[in-house]
């Protein structure tokens, strides 16, 4: 069955299963009609939706397999006594990807990522909410605020480059003041999370150029890019998503422009610089668990208020 990009369904869409779910031994999981929500969508030549239903089971369907529970009658069994709305359950949203970094071309796509505090019945109940919405044609995901907090916490280079984006699409009150906390996830962990993959990643492309005879040089830009950013969070006390000063010599790593043994010595001489950031840095080596910890029991309480 042929579909437009009209009939597409967004992540975080309640929908109605057109067929009987059925687990890995056969056995019916969900009877058709069972509703569920969209947590990933495809991208290219995808062809499957996966849909996370309440309790817990996840499954992949084709998009006539599917049907949006608005469009639905209502009463279908299995259909929750609310719906849920993404678009504004999100608190916060930003562009990142080389719009945000300074990198884009003319062919760039806007890529967004963006938290959501998840309704407190869906939290409460046994199976809990989703912690991640992806829509890949749409190019954005969305992390639900408790796992957005951990990752942020761990010094997971995407999430703390989304509180430090300089281009926010929507800031709600509560994204406000997830953004006036943003210090508190800063720490030398920074050093083990940007230098480390960094670190095991080139030498994956070092493999690939062996094995294969050919580097995937946009990974190898954004690698560099990574090395730059890290180094410079520990010294300014921020994280500097920006690196324009360093466009041109990254965007020609990107176009191959530059051979292999010189992209190398530039990535040995920005790891030892990294290291030269961490000792020097005055950055904690722990971030601040108690005030974010703090943030989101005051955050939960106000939703569930509310």
């Amino acid at each position: 069955m042929m579909t437009t990009a009209a009939e597409r369904i967004p992540a975080g869409t309640q929908v109605v299963a057109q067929l009987e779910v059925h687990g890995t031994n056969g056995a019916m999981v969900h009877p058709r009609g069972a509703v569920g929500i969209v947590a990933r969508t495809p991208a290219g030549t995808e062809s499957l939706y996966l849909v996370r239903f309440p309790d817990g089971f996840e499954a992949s369907f084709t998009r006539d397999q599917l049907q949006a529970l608005k469009q639905f009658k209502e009463g279908m069994p299995g259909a929750p006594s609310t719906d849920f709305d993404l678009e504004n359950a999100i608190l916060y949203r930003c562009v990142v990807g080389s719009r945000a970094y300074g990198l884009e071309t003319e062919a760039s796509d806007t890529d967004l990522r963006g938290v959501f505090i998840a309704p407190t019945e869906m939290l409460w109940s046994l199976f809990g909410a989703p912690e991640q919405f992806e829509d890949n044609e749409a190019q954005t995901c969305y992390w639900e605020l408790q796992k957005f907090l951990v990752m942020a916490l761990k010094a997971n280079p995407n999430v703390l480059e989304c509180l430090y984006s300089p281009l926010c699409e929507k800031v709600t009150p509560l994204g406000e003041r997830l953004l006036s906390i943003r210090e508190s996830f800063l720490s030398q962990m920074i050093f083990q999370t940007f230098n480390g993959y960094a670190l095991s990643q080139f030498k994956k492309l070092e493999q690939d150029l062996r094995n294969q005879g050919a580097v995937r040089w946009k990974h190898a830009m954004h690698l560099l890019r990574l090395l730059l950013t890290g180094a410079a969070a520990l010294r300014l006390h921020r994280v500097p998503v920006r690196v324009e000063k360093h466009r041109d010599m990254l965007l020609a790593v990107k176009g191959g422009e530059i051979p292999w043994e010189e992209v190398t010595r530039w990535r040995q001489t920005l790891h030892a610089d990294f290291e030269r950031a961490l000792q020097e840095t005055k950055l904690p080596e722990r971030p601040d668990y108690e005030t974010v910890n703090m943030f989101l029991i005051r955050a939960r309480r106000e939703h569930a208020a509310s």
